[in-house]
């Protein structure tokens, strides 16, 4: 039976992204002794999955997902936090934030019907 979803995210500074996420965006962790010092997993919000239509074999594309965007740029950049140009789709507002290591995460407000609200 499947329990969850576990993301790997891939980075050229997993320290300071490590912390960004733990210390900026307030993700609970634990710390996995066996892979060595630092090594934490994120307890992160409800998740959805969306397959979308590609040309060409891909890979996948994390976007945080938040219910008033201009509110939550508003926050992360008194945390000191870069946003991108925020731009509409048919499918919500979207943004990118930049992480310590200069990776890039995808940031959006929903406007079609949120699948995490389903029970079961």
């Amino acid at each position: 039976m499947i329990i969850g979803l576990h993301i790997l995210a891939f980075s050229t500074d997993p320290a300071a992204d490590r912390a960004f996420l733990r210390d900026v965006l307030g993700w609970p962790c634990v710390e996995d002794a066996d892979s060595g010092p630092g090594w934490l997993i994120f307890k992160t919000p409800v998740a959805e999955l969306g397959v979308h239509p590609a040309d060409t074999p891909a890979g996948a594309d994390l976007y945080l997902m938040c219910d008033d965007l201009d509110a939550t740029l508003a926050d992360l950049a008194a945390k000191g936090v870069a946003a991108g140009p925020v731009r509409d789709a048919r499918f919500g507002r979207l943004t990118t934030i930049s992480l310590p290591s200069g990776a890039t995460l995808g940031v959006y407000q929903p406007a079609h019907p949120l699948a995490v609200t389903l029970g079961g």
